[in-house]
């Protein structure tokens, strides 16, 4: 059984719906119902693999219908994709709302870089479904998960100071850097520490920027 995300983190667990008649509004009982199946999508993701499950299993764990699916996802990719938006969307708020500025750019590389680990560490279950098992979707995936990144590293090029023209590729060969280790740490099988990778990783993504702006 694929372990439970934690909720409250990226996605929260709606609560549950009254049984038989009730008045809540539709749209109430279909965002809940959409929530419970981005759950489900990123559970069975990180847990069994892409090509683990499929849209009955989805609908199996929400607790939902085919036809609720249908009403809210074209297939499974759509849910899945739709859980990773929120994940990025998540991470970029995060992020916005820890930023350092200032002058002593080390420790506002330090708190970025906090920050991502943290966001990962406080559910590792989406951050594993999204950081490890997401290229298996494929060529879609990967583009998404470009985009993700030159996101991250415009936001990074930003507390820099750096015009908007600035050429982006060491910030976004920084962010690679950093998403692989932290990827490779959730997929090594043991329960790494990552926010203990901050110091290292702050130490050398500040010498990386600086030594190819």
């Amino acid at each position: 059984m694929p372990d439970r995300i934690a909720s409250g983190v990226v996605f929260t667990t709606p609560p549950a719906l009254p049984r038989g008649r009730h008045e809540l509004p539709r749209e109430r009982i279909l965002a809940a119902q959409r929530e419970k199946m981005l759950i489900a999508a990123t559970e069975l993701l990180a847990g069994e693999g892409y090509r683990g499950f499929g849209v009955r299993e989805i609908c199996a764990r929400a607790a939902v219908s085919r036809a609720a699916f249908y009403e809210c996802f074209a297939d499974k990719d759509a849910c899945v994709y739709a859980a990773y938006d929120r994940f990025i969307e998540v991470f970029l708020e995060r992020l916005a709302d820890n930023a350092g500025t200032g002058g002593d750019w080390a420790a506002v590389v330090g708190g970025f870089v906090t920050t991502y680990l943290e966001t990962l560490d406080r559910d590792r279950v989406t951050a594993r479904a999204f950081q490890v098992e997401m290229d298996a979707l494929g060529r879609p995936a990967r583009q998404r998960r470009r985009q993700a990144v030159e996101r991250l590293a415009r936001f990074v090029r930003d507390l820099r100071g750096d015009t908007p023209g600035a050429p982006l590729s060491a910030y976004v060969g920084a962010i690679y850097a950093l998403r692989q280790i932290a990827s490779d740490a959730l997929d090594s099988g043991d329960e790494p520490d990552l926010t203990a990778l901050a110091p290292e990783l702050t130490t050398w993504l500040t010498r990386m920027v600086e030594e190819n702006r």
